[in-house]
């Protein structure tokens, strides 16, 4: 599902923001990504997004080798890839209807599909009632929701959250990753990016834990285990 080879990248000179990392995630899983500011967590995603070129290695996704993609065919790909960012990244001047129908409309949608998909989408992430509202409208919990919904309405066999809980409250939080832990048990590979390490030992998740560019560990928590 996501394989990394050796993959290093290096924006200047000195230390490199990944140095030669290699990782697998199958299909399925449910995947932490923990480390300190600087550790290469960020460079991480982007490099799965294809919107960096990894300096050295190979990664490969959904069985495609992302540096043979064509530039003209990125969006295609990314398709296969939802992405859930902390700032939540909505359209203000839309709707939440209009906020994940819009992840449909840039890929040419017909209007009848999309007029049953996002309300479902909307309704698995408990905002089937807030379709009008704007995101000023609802709590930061809900715009995340949202966020959520417009990354899963193309049904994406993967999906990235890079500090999906990093603007919310305790409760909201744990609300986001119930509902993340729900869409992976659907079948979507799941890979969090966090600092919050309170709810990396409560999921009792694979975690990954990244320091200065390179993977220091890799590992299932159990009720024992550390951070």
């Amino acid at each position: 599902m996501i394989t990394l080879e050796n993959v290093s990248k290096a924006y200047s000179a000195g230390i490199p923001a990944l140095n030669d990392v290699s990782l697998h995630i199958d299909q399925g899983e449910f995947v932490f990504v923990v480390g300190d500011s600087g550790s290469g967590k960020s460079t991480l995603i982007k490099l799965l997004l294809k919107e960096l070129e990894p300096t050295d290695g190979k990664i490969v996704i959904n069985n495609q080798e992302l540096g043979r993609i064509r530039h003209r065919d990125v969006p295609k790909f990314r398709r296969n890839v939802g992405v859930v960012f902390q700032d939540f990244r909505l359209l203000k001047d839309r709707n939440v209807y209009e906020n994940v129908a819009f992840a449909q409309r840039v890929i040419g949608t017909p209007t009848k599909v999309m007029k049953r998909k996002v309300p479902a989408v909307l309704s698995m992430v408990g905002l089937a009632a807030k379709y009008k509202s704007f995101p000023k409208q609802i709590s930061g919990g809900e715009q995340q929701r949202v966020a959520i919904a417009r990354a899963l309405v193309n049904e994406p066999k993967i999906l990235l959250a890079d500090e999906p809980t990093g603007n919310l409250d305790n409760r909201n939080a744990w609300e986001i990753m119930k509902l993340l832990e729900e869409i992976n048990q659907r079948g979507t590979t799941v890979l969090v990016v966090t600092h919050n390490l309170e709810i990396v030992k409560a999921m009792k998740k694979r975690v990954i834990t990244m320091k200065k560019g390179v993977v220091v560990s890799d590992e299932r928590m159990g009720d024992e285990d550390e951070i």
